[in-house]
């Protein structure tokens, strides 16, 4: 995968863009959000105006006729609308508190979802690997990518209803003149030219905020992508915590990564400097215009152009429309910055999935009779130019029981992970009763197989729940395929257990990460777990992938004696390094360096004493042989 480099420039157009998909995204994982953002984002703006206006007008009241009546109802208003004002705030915010709480979460389930619908080859690249841990770096460490633009995005909307609120009630400023006539300083703040020179500053007060937020931006950017950097990395070792973190002192390349990112990091130092620099800039440059708005609503007032209220209302609602032209330069600048993020996730959700996925049904047949055909088959794996597997020509039918045996690197998983249909053949065709798979609609044809691969997982969840696969079970399938994979004793014992309070072994979890009452099973139970959800799928191929690996030599027998019940008259699969398991299979494929070069059974196989299943046999036979 070759991702591309954001150091480009993007046009305006194009960088709305980016953040437009965003909101779709968000609105779509968060249906109502923005309508409840919008509402909120009003009326939390609209209330200090509202406050400002009806203390102006009261003052004014107070400082010229006084008219007791209109005194009280102008109270009155103020009073009553801001107390609705407030409930409809506290309203609004406690639902989009909710929306913040659920941002995460939705977040993370959305990025799943979409992983799920991924080509297979995406799971097992490195690069898309790590694009997805940057993603969730940047996302917990500085809120990059979607988080931003809903908190941004209220910042905006809030500024601009606050550049609309301070103009509308702070025009009249510059219309407004003072009877009579002044000379100097007076009659220049008397003259239409003033209003201008004001508006002017304001202007260049809001482009150079622009130009600083701009700066400051690039720097803040370089800082947050090394923190991000150093999060992923942070990451890939927190989550690797084990046994042997402790007993190889391997906790300390945690702790010398932890002292030199997190503690005292280099980019919370060019963050300080840059934020120090920009933001006192910033503060010189608002506090200066401010000033200068300051002197000239105070000699208007001074020459009687307005009354003491309105110099209270003109005196924030300049203020505040100074801050909200400067809040809309930081918070696109913001935005943009965010931009570079977001690019990584859409990269990441547009990542293409080639795999074709075939019209044509799967026959459902009564008799469950499907022949399986690996006809001159050839793959390498993406990115590689080396072959691991060619030419594979076989055949084998429903209720065939074939062993993959071979050395390590031979092309064993390869050949299931290209039955399953992860990966389509790099050359030859695999066909299901004569027709190439790639015809099937994709999921039926997944639909038949089960499959446990060495690396299963089992989930902090109910056992029922991790051997169906759902959290609704049929509970007497469930335990009888626990007791088919040999753990009826186990169960029974839970059941039976006195020392806790759900005597339903079934709905007790995996685990006590999250249930006191949760059981913590063995390795080998584990993998009896994993294969008995292999079984409740009930599809008619069985493939497993050393399915004892993990057992013990006794527990392995009675597996193997029970193969035929366990699995009746499905088709199974399976690969093994224990060649004693090949006794119970129909058929045995032997294969080497990516080639199939024997098939047969044990005896035939172990007959051909210069053959490779021959060897691997004698090699092992110290530790099966009396």
């Amino acid at each position: 995968m070759v991702w591309n480099d954001h150091n480009g420039k993007r046009t305006l157009r194009e960088e709305w863009r980016l953040i437009g998909r965003g909101m779709k995204i968000l609105n779509e994982i968060l249906p109502h959000f923005w309508l409840y953002q919008m509402l909120y984002t009003i009326a939390e703006t609209f209330s200090p105006y509202f406050g400002l206006y009806m203390s102006a007008q009261m003052v004014n009241e107070l400082a010229g006729d006084c008219d007791y009546e209109r005194l009280l109802r102008l109270a009155g208003i103020t009073v009553v609308g801001g107390l609705l004002i407030s409930i409809v705030i506290k309203l609004l915010q406690s639902r989009r508190q909710i929306y913040e709480e659920l941002r995460w979460h939705k977040h993370e389930a959305f990025l799943m979802d979409r992983q799920n619908e991924f080509q297979y080859e995406h799971l097992e690249d490195p690069d898309v690997l790590f694009r997805r841990a940057e993603i969730f770096a940047g996302m917990n460490a500085t809120g990059a990518g979607l988080a931003q633009i809903m908190w941004r995005i209220h910042d905006l909307f809030s500024n601009i209803l606050g550049i609309v609120f301070s103009a509308s009630l702070t025009v009249s400023l510059f219309t407004m003149t003072a009877q009579g006539e002044y000379d100097g300083v007076f009659g220049f703040v008397n003259s239409p030219a003033s209003a201008v020179v004001i508006l002017v500053l304001i202007m260049l007060n809001a482009l150079c905020s622009i130009k600083i937020s701009a700066v400051r931006t690039i720097g803040r950017k370089k800082a947050f992508d090394k923190l991000v950097k150093s999060n992923a990395r942070y990451s890939a070792f927190v989550r690797r915590w084990g046994v042997d973190m402790v007993m190889f002192d391997l906790d300390r390349i945690v702790l010398d990564e932890v002292r030199k990112y997190h503690l005292r990091p280099e980019w919370v130092e060019e963050l300080e400097k840059v934020t120090i620099k920009y933001n006192f800039r910033s503060i010189l440059l608002n506090a200066a215009i401010n000033l200068c708005v300051f002197l000239f609503i105070a000699a208007k007032t001074f020459i009687g152009a307005c009354g003491i209220g309105s110099f209270i209302l003109y005196q924030g609602t300049t203020k505040r429309f100074i801050e909200a032209a400067a809040g809309i330069a930081a918070g696109f600048s913001s935005l943009k910055q965010n931009n570079s993020y977001l690019v990584l996730l859409y990269e990441y959700l547009d990542l293409p999935n080639d795999m074709y996925k075939g019209t044509l049904a799967v026959e459902k047949r009564d008799d469950i009779d499907y022949e399986i055909e690996f006809r001159d088959v050839s793959f390498r794996y993406p990115r590689t130019d080396a072959w691991a597997l060619r030419h594979v020509s076989m055949k084998f039918r429903i209720g065939d029981k074939l062993a993959i045996v071979g050395e390590n690197g031979s092309g064993k998983t390869t050949f299931i992970k290209l039955l399953c249909r992860l990966y389509d053949p790099t050359e030859g065709k695999i066909l299901l009763n004569g027709i190439d798979i790639t015809r099937y609609r994709y999921d039926e044809y997944m639909a038949l197989f089960s499959v446990v691969f060495q690396d299963y997982v089992l989930l902090d969840l109910p056992l029922g729940e991790n051997v169906a696969i759902s959290d609704t079970y049929d509970g007497a399938k469930v335990r009888d395929c626990l007791i088919r994979a040999g753990l009826g004793d186990k169960l029974e014992s839970l059941d039976n257990d006195p020392d806790v309070k759900e005597k339903d072994a079934l709905k007790r979890a995996i685990g006590q990460k999250y249930d006191s009452e949760g059981i913590d099973f063995s390795g080998g139970e584990k993998q009896k777990i994993a294969l008995a959800r292999a079984l409740y799928k009930d599809a008619p191929f069985v493939v497993l992938d050393e399915p004892t690996a993990a057992l013990d030599p006794i527990a392995e027998a009675a597996v193997y004696e029970n193969f035929n019940v366990l699995v009746e008259h499905k088709t199974s699969v399976f690969i093994s390094h224990r060649l004693s398991s090949c006794r119970f299979c129909d058929s045995i494929a032997v294969f080497d360096h990516g080639q199939l070069i024997q098939q047969g059974t044990h005896d035939v196989l172990i007959a051909d004493a210069g053959g490779k299943y021959s060897k691997l046999w004698h090699a092992q036979a110290q530790y099966y042989e009396k």
